[in-house]
């Protein structure tokens, strides 16, 4: 009981502390067309930047060089967004666009202006060019991977940490959008995390030493751990619709890591 007191008055000490993982952006100072742009950027990184939000892009303006951002005309920066249909833009990992950034006026559905660009020196702003036009680049680096490999949970902790980082720690909201976004690409229902349980005291943690501040728990699940005479249970996030989901660690599941 006074053990159990301790690590829910740490919990609470501790839930402040967590920090987001980011996207990393790479400003590449060469002139090549879209296609050879995303050729390079899959080649070195991850992918043609990819924007999901407001943060992204103050992330993605930040790896610009300032003597772009200042200059008197116009300059264009290849990023990642690809006309799919008359009125639709998708990503180059073929994510659909829901956050937009457009300049005024923009798209205006010129041909064969299929391709985007952000302006750099006007605030980012999107336009539609043509595809075949070289301009620098703009390359992203997903902090996060996708092991699409069936492991148990031990063996998936020891992958990630031989490999690349560690167990992916989904201690905020911020995270949990990036592990949707690599989800999608699991053979498994559902795939691990680095989350654990302790039937010594009673809590999840995390295997970076996080406290379980925030959670996305399919119901019933933060609970299912009364079994702590058998196996220890660890935590997984769902391939359809992202919750979490209580399974015993032998069970053999892909897995996300952090990447180096």
């Amino acid at each position: 009981m006074t053990q159990t007191l301790y690590f829910s008055v740490l919990l609470i000490a501790l839930c402040s502390l967590s920090e987001c993982i980011q996207r990393r952006y790479h400003h590449i100072n060469m002139m090549m067309n879209w296609t050879e742009a995303l050729r390079y950027c899959r080649e070195k990184y991850t992918d043609l930047g990819t924007v999901n939000n407001i943060n992204d892009m103050n992330q993605l303006m930040k790896s610009v060089d300032n003597s772009l951002l200042l200059s008197t005309y116009y300059v264009y920066v290849w990023i990642g967004l690809k006309r799919s249909s008359k009125d639709s833009w998708m990503w180059a990992d073929e994510s659909d666009s829901t956050f937009t950034h457009w300049r005024s006026g923009e798209p205006n559905n010129g041909e064969p202006e299929s391709c985007t660009v952000t302006i750099v020196n006007k605030q980012g702003e999107w336009n539609d060019v043509k595809c075949y036009e070289s301009y620098t680049f703009v390359c992203h680096e997903d902090k996060l991977i996708l092991i699409n490999e069936s492991l148990s949970w031990s063996e998936a902790l020891r992958y990630c940490r031989e490999n690349h980082v560690d167990l992916v720690s989904v201690d905020s909201e911020e995270i949990q959008r990036w592990v949707t976004d690599v989800i999608h690409q699991s053979s498994t229902d559902a795939v691990w995390m680095g989350l654990r349980h302790s039937c010594a005291v009673g809590l999840w943690f995390w295997v970076n030493g996080e406290m379980v501040c925030y959670q996305n728990w399919a119901p019933g699940n933060e609970t299912a751990v009364d079994d702590c005479d058998h196996e220890v249970k660890s935590g997984a996030v769902q391939s359809g619709d992202h919750r979490w989901i209580t399974l015993p660690e032998s069970q053999q599941l892909n897995f996300i890591c952090i990447r180096k």
